[in-house]
């Protein structure tokens, strides 16, 4: 695995979504983590020490993997960059059918109608 700087990792990102257009996946993990030993946060627990939280994002196609980590201070930045990403690269996801409202409601009222059980006649 390999630790990039974030705007280093979303260059090879978005090398790995152009690698991956025809066949394949991207799988991209987001952490919650210290990047402290559990040992290290315990001793700094004890003492009053301020633990920093990052993000650990870590992405694999299966063949390559890269990870980077980004601050509190950095996370908008890189947010916001990482959504452009992804937003440019989903394009084989299929819209949405959408029905127009009347017409679901018209349909929906044949099917209650259809449930609705006959009188039986004597």
């Amino acid at each position: 695995m390999v630790r990039l700087q974030p705007d280093p990792f979303l260059n090879e990102l978005t090398n790995m979504f152009e690698r991956t257009t025809e066949k394949g996946s991207v799988w991209v993990t987001l952490k919650h983590s210290s990047d402290k030993s559990k040992v290290k946060r315990n001793k700094m627990k004890t003492a009053g020490e301020k633990i920093e939280f990052k993000c650990l994002i870590r992405a694999t196609d299966g063949k390559k993997t890269i990870s980077t980590m980004v601050g509190p201070k950095d996370h908008q930045r890189f947010q916001s960059s990482y959504a452009t990403i992804l937003k440019a690269r989903m394009t084989a996801l299929k819209k949405r059918e959408r029905k127009d409202k009347r017409k679901v409601a018209d349909s929906d009222k044949k099917q209650d109608q259809k449930k609705q059980p006959t009188k039986p006649s004597n």
